[in-house]
């Protein structure tokens, strides 16, 4: 499961749990205490005849008093591939659009609202920059329909589902499928540096990066050589084929071609002469 699979399954369950949990871990006392202090701010806050500087004054106390709901809210998404100090910073944002938007006559508590801003704007950096490559918004919530379709259908078939299948479950071509299963690999990418941490396994690619390859020393040689070649005599282009690419012995090639293992010498010195004084001259 990926990333955003694992973000994408905190439902309104796990919402509520998150609220009520962060009051459970603080004693009676300090609860109470915490409520009483953040209906007096909110108070100052919607207070129309307050101050502007005693407004914010009252702002700040109230993200600063609930700084720790955006901690509990963090821990559930830690070790999923973003730092837990961004994490922080990203709910803290959610925080904050809460004690904005939140209103008192609402009849519920204010962390029971908050959470699920602060929540919500954590699975919001993740699908937004949890990405090593940008992908449209489009393809990312087709993939997350993608994943719910797909465990829905494998359950049901016993198999897992074809893209046409898909398709037809979420409403979209075959053609938006593959682009939304496509779009998967732009989640994570292999750093250049990465092993598989085995002692026989391959080397990372980077080691194979800017080495001077020693065929390369040779093309030009080839090139120059190959016309050469074909000035040769049919039977001296055979034993050069026969003793340089197929690696036969010189008896191996007299057998071959019906002369002497010291003719074929003979002939081998020759030719091999001749091509590399003409090779120098040119």
């Amino acid at each position: 499961m990926s990333t955003t699979d694992m973000v994408d399954d905190t439902g309104d369950d796990t919402v509520g749990a998150t609220a009520a949990d962060t009051l459970d871990e603080a004693p009676p006392s300090a609860v109470e205490q915490v409520r009483t202090r953040s209906a007096e701010l909110f108070a100052v806050l919607h207070d129309d005849s307050a101050g502007a500087g005693e407004r914010a004054l009252a702002r700040d106390d109230l993200v600063h008093l609930h700084l720790s709901l955006v901690e509990h809210c963090a821990r559930r998404f830690r070790n999923r591939g973003e730092p837990f100090e961004d994490l922080l910073q990203v709910g803290t944002i959610g925080l904050i659009k809460a004690v904005d938007r939140f209103e008192t006559d609402r009849g519920v508590e204010f962390s029971t609202y908050a959470t699920p801003t602060v929540i919500g704007e954590i699975k919001r950096h993740f699908r937004d920059k949890g990405w090593a490559i940008r992908v449209p918004r489009r393809l990312q919530e087709l993939r997350m329909q993608i994943g719910g379709a797909t465990g829905e259908l494998t359950q049901k078939l016993g198999r897992s589902p074809t893209p046409r299948e898909l398709a037809e479950v979420i409403g979209c071509t075959v053609e938006e499928i593959m682009e939304g299963i496509e779009s998967s690999h732009a989640y994570a990418t292999l750093s250049l540096d990465a092993t598989d941490d085995s002692d026989d396994g391959p080397p990372a690619m980077l080691a194979s990066l800017g080495v001077e390859d020693a065929s390369i020393e040779h093309v030009e040689i080839r090139e120059s050589i190959k016309p050469l070649l074909e000035g040769l005599g049919e039977r001296e282009k055979r034993i050069l084929l026969l003793r340089f690419f197929k690696n036969m012995t010189q008896s191996q090639i007299a057998e071959e071609i019906g002369v002497s293992q010291m003719h074929v010498s003979r002939l081998l010195t020759r030719t091999l002469t001749q091509l590399r004084t003409s090779l120098e001259q040119d």
